[in-house]
């Protein structure tokens, strides 16, 4: 409670003066409070239906912060009607909305040692100018409440953060990757002439992978042993799926549940989840946009 709203509060008991003078506030400055007291209820009604509006964005998707519930909200109206993202902010904070917050991170790559000579072709350049170019790719666990993992292989472009492709399983063996792979190159029609690149985990540097690439006209390339930064879009993803899928929880309740979760995010992040990068636009959004802009063959 304000020291000016104290002084409201008690004015009908004791003199406006006194109580001024009790908690050490100017009287002037009181009474330009409370004549802006109507104001400040108007503003308070405004504020109120604007976290009406928020908490709806919000139920759609608890892991949505400020940014992007501020994009959906703006989202095809027009420029005056849009509403700044530092108010959105205040209202969240002031009606206790927020999104999930980012777990600790948990790193599982296990480097193996290898013959074959792969390159670092993004050198943490994790930009592409055109979709199909550029992908990164890492291996995630998905914690079950009984006690074991399922595990998650990812295939992201870089330019447009798509999650091309992707596989689960039970197991870190090569054809989890390869399998993720193999998704990419079902949804994209071709992977020749892209890169893909990823850590020193054994799965990645195995022949059976760079059989797969050689064969898809892919170039592999690896990021520096115990270096997440050289695979930092990726182990991004990983922790953003893990904490927007558990909400909080240290678990999936069981594989079937886990499964079924992956698969629902992994639909909502390519067709509707707002990315920052993108400008607030979802991956699909992006690629539609960025295709519909291309100049037309002669």
């Amino acid at each position: 409670m304000s020291r000016f709203q104290f002084v409201a509060d008690h004015r009908d008991t004791f003199e406006v003066k006194r109580l001024c003078e009790v908690i050490e506030v100017n009287r002037s400055s009181f009474y330009a409070w409370d004549a802006a007291a109507p104001a400040r209820a108007q503003r308070a009604a405004v504020d109120g239906r604007l976290a009406q509006r928020i908490r709806v964005v919000h139920e759609g998707d608890k892991a949505y912060g400020a940014p992007r519930i501020t994009a959906e909200l703006n989202d095809g109206v027009p420029a005056q009607d849009r509403v700044n993202h530092k108010r959105v902010a205040r209202v969240m904070t002031e009606h206790g909305i927020a999104g999930i917050r980012l777990r600790r991170r948990v790193r599982t790559t296990i480097p193996e040692p290898s013959d074959q000579k792969v390159p670092d072709l993004l050198n943490r350049d994790f930009t592409a100018q055109t979709p199909n170019r550029k992908y990164v790719g890492d291996i995630t666990y998905l914690p079950l409440a009984e006690g074991r993992n399922l595990y998650l292989a990812t295939v992201i472009d870089c330019c447009s953060r798509k999650l091309a492709g992707w596989a689960v399983a039970d197991h870190m063996r090569t054809d989890l990757v390869t399998g993720a792979l193999k998704a990419a190159l079902a949804d994209r029609g071709s992977l020749r002439g892209a890169v893909f690149h990823a850590d020193h985990g054994a799965q990645y540097t195995s022949k059976d992978l760079a059989r797969l690439c050689s064969q898809l006209g892919v170039a592999q390339s690896l990021g520096g042993v115990g270096s997440s930064a050289d695979n930092a879009l990726a182990e991004s993803f990983n922790a953003t799926l893990k904490r927007e899928t558990l909400a909080g929880a240290t678990t999936y309740s069981d594989e079937a549940s886990c499964r079924r979760e992956i698969f629902r995010w992994a639909v909502r992040y390519n067709t509707r989840r707002r990315h920052s990068y993108l400008g607030h636009q979802a991956p699909i959004t992006y690629e539609n946009q960025f295709a519909a802009n291309l100049p037309e063959a002669a």
